[in-house]
């Protein structure tokens, strides 16, 4: 019988170091955001203070629903349609450095 029938089947693996990446990024949607006053500035520590991400993470804001007041907010990535949305509601998006 060849080796390769021969050998149990496992399954397929995510590497250590991917699956790490892939949890350390938290994603917030602006239906999300909704909540922080007018004129405020969101950054991970008030995402972090407000329940919406774990601390130590990676934000990376999506574009799903609609952004009803100017914020300044601050992230590590942006979906194109939030900065579109961000920019139409007179808010600003900028983007932070790695933690």
């Amino acid at each position: 019988m060849p080796l390769q029938r021969r050998l149990p089947k496992r399954g397929f693996h995510r590497l250590p170091s991917n699956q790490r990446e892939r949890d350390s990024v938290a994603v917030v949607n602006l239906n999300r955001l909704g909540d922080f006053p007018a004129g405020s500035t969101v950054d991970p520590q008030e995402l972090v203070a407000a329940g919406l991400v774990r601390a130590g993470a990676r934000i990376k804001v999506l574009g799903e629903g609609e952004l009803g007041a100017a914020l300044t907010i601050k992230a590590h990535a942006f979906s194109k349609s939030a900065q579109d949305k961000i920019t139409a509601a007179g808010g600003t998006a900028e983007i932070i450095e790695a933690i």
